[in-house]
Order: structure tokens, then C-alpha cells, then sequence
């Protein structure tokens, strides 16, 4: 049987609570990053989710696995730029300029692209469930592997030889 006196007890507790003390990290707040990635051009897994980036010129900028979710971006300028694997779920994206954008294994669930330019835009792999891609330009984009369930493209100029498995 081990015996602590009260020091033994004290400096155990001591040494304790400073393995079991949690680590706090400052915490990004979305308008942070949204200046940070206006000054940068980079954002890359940040938050923004909400974020209010409409008619914002972020061409060849890198938001890769960024969380935009619910983020306006209704007519901005993101020509060229990398957003693979970001999660757009909810995004509006219409009238927006995504042309050769790296959208790779980006969530798009429910996203509103209507009107969108996505000319040679990589979508492989993409989630597009339920997008509203209405009158959008989807000329040599990339689709394949691309979910399209429920996604509507009606008036969408599609790639040559695309025919949607999900209708």
C-alpha cells in the first residue's frame, strides 16, 4: 500500500492537471479568414462557412478543403482557382465565373450554380446532389465520377457526349 502525505498528494494533482488541461488554440473567426484570404489569395482548410463573397475577384486563388458552406458568392470571379475537396454544400454560386477550377471531390450538395460559367472546370468525383446547374456552361469540364442525383441541368450546355445516368 503506497501512503502520500498531503505535499505527495499536492504535486500529484500538480503533474496530473497539467497532462489532463486541455490545449485551448485560438479559433479563427470566419471574418479573419475572409481577410485573410482577400490579402493572401489563400485560405486553405479554413472557415467561411456563411461567408459574404459576392461579386469578389478570388481568380487562381487556393481554398482546397476549405468549409464555404452557405458562403454568397453569386457572380464572383474564381476563374483557375482550387477548391478541391472543399465542402460548397448550400453555396450560391450563380452567375459565378469557375471556369478551369480545380473542383475535385468538392461537396456541392444542394449548391446553386444556375447561370454559372464552369468552362473546363475539373468536377471528378464531385458531390452535385440536388445543384441547381440551370443555364450553367459546363463546355470540357471534367465530370467523371461526378454525382449528379437529383442535380438540374436544364438549358446547361454539358460536355459533348454527356448523357446524365441519374435522370
Amino acid at each position: 500500500m503506497v501512503r502520500f502525505n498531503r505535499t505527495g498528494i499536492a504535486a500529484a494533482r500538480s503533474r496530473l492537471d497539467t497532462v489532463t488541461s486541455p490545449t485551448v488554440l485560438p479559433v479563427n473567426t470566419v471574418a479573419a479568414n475572409v481577410q485573410r484570404l482577400l490579402t493572401t489569395n489563400e485560405c486553405v482548410g479554413c472557415n467561411l462557412v456563411g461567408a459574404q463573397l459576392d461579386k469578389a475577384n478570388l481568380q487562381a486563388t487556393n481554398l482546397a478543403g476549405a468549409n464555404l458552406q452557405e458562403a454568397e458568392l453569386e457572380k464572383a470571379n474564381l476563374q483557375g482557382t482550387n477548391l478541391a475537396t472543399a465542402n460548397l454544400q448550400g453555396v450560391d454560386l450563380s452567375k459565378a465565373n469557375i471556369a478551369k477550377a480545380n473542383l475535385q471531390g468538392a461537396n456541392l450538395y444542394d449548391a446553386d450554380l444556375e447561370g454559372a460559367n464552369l468552362l473546363g472546370a475539373d468536377l471528378q468525383g464531385a458531390n452535385l446532389q440536388k445543384a441547381d446547374l440551370q443555364k450553367t456552361n459546363l463546355t470540357n469540364a471534367n465530370i467523371q465520377g461526378a454525382n449528379l442525383l437529383g442535380a438540374d441541368l436544364e438549358d446547361a450546355i454539358v460536355p459533348q457526349g454527356f448523357t446524365n445516368q441519374y435522370q
